[in-house]
């Protein structure tokens, strides 16, 4: 694979000529460049004219490379050839070089220029392109391409670096100004010169500085700044390899992109969250540009407007900007009824809604940037999760939060500079294990986490917050606008035939089940170890239930059953004796009609868990127990199905969940007693919690 390097246009804000004369010291030798050897003059001719140097050099680097590659190979330097074509009167340097030395294994090949500023000529730019392209290489063809690579990215920078020393050094010498070429008279061809910096003409050099006037930057064909002053100031500091992509990646979208162009920040952001592989940062780039151009994104702040009941409902709003200069977004989720707001506007609405602020982030990031006068390309979200609990992980939520999550992340990569996450309660740890892996490593690495009253003390809010912005319901001074969120009112829902096909899809996440009086539907789920969390949401459509878990050494044996669950009817063996062949490790919980239930049980024990419904007011015999004869001939003999449920339940294996428990960075919040939970397996005493909502 040939790989490239492109630079940005480099400013010297010198006149042409005297550039030519600090580039000219770098010859024979540059101490200031140590794997710089020397180089010696091959051919060298004139224009009859003399406005025209051509000069070719073999040029002799050392290899700096690893002991035993330098073996491998046998070499300690390499050689590369040099051609120069100085033409004076176009004020222009072009210059070609290759590879002699590996010229059958190894191609490479370098172009660059100095040309005058095409707005200010007193200025000079200087470009750059390089390829590699390793076919054979003794086996270490990886390994090669990696290390010609970084030195090479390093030698840039270099370069610009030395060209700028001699120039100061010219200045501190006397020699400020340099005359332009003027015709000489007529000499013949080929006739021997001494280059030098007086080539342009017969006067002696010297005499003032010439300030050049301010000048706008080097601006290409389609309005991007170009020059390299422009990529610090508005993008912060690239490494040459980095500058390349960047340049790459917008040069190949000028030529086969027929839309608009997106920012140098836009293009960043895909650069970094694919760690500069520009093919698969071109790829992801491309997906998004289309989802863009599908979804109508580019007008969306113009065209979207949320309705009143999200204004009201949604507890999320801006507020200043963090220490950084990053606007500041404020999410008080564990006071927004997520479940409320999706059966009162639909999931579209609100994956609408937060495309919405991912737009506004990123125009409040360039207004920031310009008043500031330094990069902001990221933006800080401080989520709130006081009064998050069970009811947040209604699966259909989850679903929709997940899906969310996976829009952001594919469209909107690197906008989210810091995420600091406060109160957040003991059900965080299993909304965390849900969601974490579907969150981009780089952008977990951003997460800041704190339960309880953490956040208060050092190493709290006030690092990454002024005091006056710190919002009043966090113990701050600044009254915060955010809305409170709160309930949605049951009538403000949609009905069904308004979202039939949300209510289909939200219909198929969930199993159904019909529970006949004395006939108790039951779920076997089997642990294999006893450091899992069961997870369960359901909701009672017909009659009222009574919902139990139990846990047994082993699966019931009267009912077949395969890996895995198995549901359907009874599945405890009714010689089974409560307290021995098996126990109860959640108290009964009354469910009625209409409500919706979610709930977790941190196991302590392998061995199987059964998840029981019946329906309430079930004889005294069968409260615990297979049904008796006389249970079961009323079961037979029911009209029909006495209670409907839907359910959903999720086992969180003890690798994903631990390892989201460990992942939290504060040392003393609450999870650690969860964790000890998870871990221990002696107590009698086990973690389960359901909630009721609507």
């Amino acid at each position: 694979m040939v790989q490239k390097y492109q630079s940005p246009v480099r400013v010297y804000k010198y006149p042409f000529e005297l550039v030519m004369a600090a580039y000219e010291k770098r010859f024979p030798t540059c101490p200031q460049i140590p794997v710089f050897l020397g180089s010696e003059v091959l051919r060298e001719s004139r224009s009859a004219d003399g406005a025209v140097h051509v000069v070719e050099r073999s040029c002799r680097l050392r290899v700096d490379a690893p002991r035993l590659l330098r073996k491998i190979a046998g070499v300690e330097h390499v050689v590369f050839v040099q051609r120069n074509v100085l033409n004076w009167r176009e004020r222009s340097l072009l210059i070609e070089a290759h590879n002699e030395t590996f010229a059958s294994r190894v191609v490479v090949q370098e172009n660059c220029s100095y040309t005058v500023h095409p707005e200010n000529e007193d200025w000079t730019c200087f470009e750059q392109c390089a390829s590699l392209d390793i076919r054979s290489f003794f086996g270490f063809e990886n390994a090669l391409e990696k290390l010609a690579m970084k030195q090479y990215t390093a030698n840039v920078t270099r370069g610009k670096e030395v060209i700028e020393h001699y120039l100061h050094e010219l200045i501190a010498q006397g020699t400020s100004h340099i005359p332009r070429w003027t015709p000489a008279p007529v000499c013949e061809p080929d006739t021997p010169s001494q280059p030098g910096p007086q080539d342009p003409g017969t006067q002696e050099a010297g005499g003032p500085s010439i300030a050049p006037d301010p000048a706008p930057e080097t601006m290409g064909a389609d309005g991007h700044e170009l020059d390299a002053d422009h990529l610090e100031r508005r993008l912060g500091c690239l490494t040459p390899a980095q500058e390349s992509c960047l340049l790459r990646l917008r040069l190949w979208l000028q030529e086969t992109h027929t839309g608009k162009i997106p920012k140098d920040e836009h293009l960043l952001r895909f650069l970094r969250a694919r760690d500069f592989h520009l093919d698969k940062a071109r790829e992801m780039l491309c997906q998004s540009l289309s989802w863009r151009k599908q979804h109508q994104v580019d007008v969306l702040l113009e065209t979207w407007r949320p309705p009143a009941l999200l204004e009201e409902f949604y507890a999320g709003g801006w507020h200043y900007q963090d220490v950084d200069g990053r606007p500041l977004y404020i999410l008080r989720l564990g006071q927004m009824d997520t479940k409320g707001l999706m059966k009162a506007v639909g999931e579209e609405a609100l994956l609408q809604h937060v495309l919405s602020i991912n737009e506004e982030a990123q125009k409040r990031c360039e207004r920031n940037s310009r008043q500031l006068g330094r990069p902001i390309s990221s933006w800080t979200c401080l989520l709130d999760l006081d009064g998050l609990n069970m009811r947040h992980l209604w699966r259909p939520g989850v679903k929709a939060l997940l899906r969310m999550i996976e829009v952001v992340e594919a469209n909107y990569p690197e906008t989210l500079g810091r995420l600091l996450i406060v109160r957040a309660p003991r059900v965080f740890p299993v909304l965390w294990t849900l969601i974490s892996p579907f969150i981009n490593e780089n952008t977990r690495r951003k997460f800041l986490i704190y339960s309880g009253r953490d956040y208060q003390g050092p190493g709290g809010l006030v690092d990454y917050l002024d005091r006056d912005v710190i919002p009043d319901f966090l113990g701050g001074e600044s009254l915060c606008n955010v809305p409170e969120g709160g309930l949605v009112p049951k009538s403000l829902y949609l009905t069904e035939q308004e979202h039939t096909e949300q209510l289909r899809q939200w219909s198929e996440t969930y199993h159904s089940a019909s529970v006949l009086r004395g006939a108790p539907h039951e779920v076997a789920v089997e642990i294999p170890e006893g450091e899992s969390v069961i997870t369960w949401d359901f909701d009672v459509l017909r009659g009222d239930l009574v919902f139990s878990l139990y846990h047994a050494k082993q699966m019931p044996t009267p009912a077949p059953w395969e890996p895995g669950t198995r549901a359907g009817g009874p599945l405890i063996n009714r010689s089974w004796v409560l307290g021995t062949d098996y126990s109860r490790v959640q108290a009964p919980l009354l469910c009625r009609e209409g409500e919706s239930i979610q709930g977790s049980h941190v196991t302590r024990w392998p061995g199987v868990y059964l998840l029981q419904w019946q329906v309430h007011n079930a004889p005294c015999g069968t409260a615990c127990n297979l049904p008796g004869v006389d249970a079961a001939l009323t079961a037979l003999h029911s009209p029909g199905p006495r209670c409907k449920l839907l359910y959903y339940y999720e086992v969180l294996a003890s690798e994903d969940f631990r390892g989201s428990i460990s992942s939290l960075e504060s040392c003393t919040s609450g999870f650690s007693q969860l964790s000890a939970a998870t871990c221990s397996s002696s107590s009698g005493q086990s973690h389960s919690s359901s909630l009721v909502s609507r």
